[in-house]
């Protein structure tokens, strides 16, 4: 009996001991887990911040009008496979001079290319068919430029003019990443009052003659992709 008694003890002392070994272990800290976590936790993310609006029809002429007042540069160099043609944007055609300086601050004309070419008549270029361009185009915004004829400046062999954007467009808004220089001998003047000149060729004729002359297929675009490398201001 003895015996018997001595080993129900001991059963008893060894249930009370597992028991309150139990109830330590769910005594630690409940938090310990949370506060890992907390330490490993990623920092949020910053956002690059934009220098300059997402433009639109709506905020374009707002953008520019500021922009022509901050920014005087109106000289610019355009480097192809076939030379450099150097280029004065006058002042007096702000919207289009500013739209255009600011673009090539922007790298925007780096890679395009000359899409369209006439023979005796224009070279047309700020475009290709590489979809990183229309990714730029994106980022930029999507806006058109009102035309500005009536400064004096007419479609005179050498003139940079901007052509209108390919939607219907009765006012001739103008698509703001395009250009064409006229090579035509003589100028192109049944181009006066319906497209902006804002600028001429001051340096490298020579070149868009010899870009002119490329072979191009039905859709006058030249069968070799004639590049334009980099666009930059000068002095």
């Amino acid at each position: 009996m003895r015996i018997l008694m001595f080993v129900g003890v001991c059963i008893m002392f060894l249930n009370c001991e597992d028991k309150q070994s139990r109830q330590n272990k769910n005594d630690s800290p409940k938090d310990s887990l949370t506060t890992e976590t907390h330490h490993t936790e990623k920092e949020p993310s910053v956002k690059k911040q934009r220098k300059f609006p997402k433009l639109t029809d709506q905020n374009a002429m707002d953008f520019f009008l500021k922009y022509d007042k901050e920014h005087k540069e109106n000289k610019v160099r355009i480097t192809t496979d076939f030379g450099t043609i150097d280029i004065l944007l006058y002042d007096e055609t702000k919207f289009h001079r500013a739209n255009f300086i600011f673009l090539t601050k922007q790298h925007y004309f780096d890679n395009t290319q000359f899409y369209r070419i006439v023979n005796n008549f224009v070279i047309q270029g700020g475009n290709s068919d590489d979809m990183s361009i229309a990714e730029r185009r994106q980022e930029i915004g999507q806006y058109l430029l009102p035309p500005d004829t009536n400064r004096g400046y007419v479609h005179d062999r050498g003139a940079i003019s901007m052509p209108s954007s390919e939607i219907d467009n009765a006012y001739k808004l103008a698509s703001p990443y395009q250009f064409f220089i006229v090579q035509q001998q003589g100028g192109a003047h049944h181009l006066d009052g319906s497209y902006t000149v804002f600028g001429r060729v001051t340096n490298g004729m020579d070149v868009v003659d010899e870009i002119a002359a490329q072979e191009t297929d039905g859709s006058e675009w030249p069968l070799k992709n004639i590049y334009i490398r980099n666009v930059e201001i000068i002095k």
